[in-house]
């Protein structure tokens, strides 16, 4: 079915992590829809940046494709860690554009180890990237946000579900802490018309994360559409209203009338729930 889509003309978008991956498609989903993008991650194509020189997709090409479409977009290389890097490009992305009304944290370091086998630098990064990382993002645009008739804070991070995941616990604690930071963002700017809400998939999703970590074959992954096509109908809701939620890809998508998920599956048949069940070991698929 063709889902029906915001009109997101005269807005614009400050999207973390856009160089590839969900991130990406999220950009070029808002773009399709009239929607300006600041194009934001840590590969550039100036200068030198080592091993990211290897990796496909950068924040240009990202912002060339976004201008493909019709809307405007602006690169900015970014340390979500950094705040005055982080600072600086909000204040830049608003001097451009004169408004942000849609805040997306995507950015995330994942690294899926027990608490025993994954180094202490490595903790460190997942939380800075990941929890500070949001913090300092969202941070940055509140108070722009709150001089605005409406705006969103989404993040891309799961539901508060669990107390322990062994053999992944330090990444899904800081990914569970973009979540919580979020969730109180919806209560602390209740009143200001702000949606603060999360979004999760509910199967592994194929992305260059999903590949390194061998996370499943392509049997169990689904493309990034499934999750930008449910983060274009959260922005189809009113955000003084439609706030504080955790939401899974799939609900979202249900909820706007798909009932077969099978264009969004690189293969025949239906990928289990498994990056659900990461949060929920009990998860199922409502009947």
């Amino acid at each position: 079915m063709t889902l029906e889509a915001p009109d997101l003309s005269g807005s614009t978008a400050f999207i973390t992590g856009t160089t590839r991956g969900i991130g990406k498609r999220i950009a070029l989903a808002l773009a399709d829809q009239g929607c300006n993008v600041v194009s934001t991650g840590k590969t550039s194509e100036e200068g030198d940046y080592g091993e990211d020189r290897d990796l496909e997709g950068s924040i240009e090409q990202t912002a060339r494709e976004v201008r493909e479409r019709g809307a405007e977009s602006l690169p900015i290389q970014l340390d979500v860690r950094d705040p005055e890097a982080v600072q600086a490009a909000a204040d830049r992305a608003i001097d451009r554009f004169g408004t942000v009304d849609i805040v997306i944290n995507n950015a995330s370091a994942i690294q899926l180890a027990t608490v025993e086998d994954l180094p202490p630098n490595r903790f460190d990064l997942l939380t800075e990237v990941n929890v500070r990382g949001t913090y300092l993002v969202s941070r940055a645009f509140i108070d722009h946000l709150k001089g605005l008739d409406e705006a969103w804070i989404l993040t891309n991070a799961p539901p508060v579900t669990v107390d322990r995941s062994p053999g992944s616990g330090p990444y899904l604690w800081s990914k569970l802490g973009m979540s919580f930071i979020t969730l109180s963002l919806a209560g602390e700017l209740r009143g200001h018309d702000i949606g603060c809400n999360t979004f999760w998939p509910v199967t592994a999703i194929d992305t260059r994360a999903t590949r390194h970590f061998g996370l499943g074959t392509e049997d169990d992954w689904r493309t990034p559409e499934v999750v930008s096509d449910a983060v274009l109908q959260i922005l189809r809701h009113d955000p003084a209203e439609f706030t504080g939620e955790s939401l899974y890809d799939e609900d979202v998508l249900r909820a706007a009338g798909v009932t077969d998920f099978s264009g969004y599956n690189l293969t025949p048949g239906d990928p289990a729930p498994t990056s659900a069940q990461m949060i929920d070991p009990d998860y199922s698929r409502p009947e």
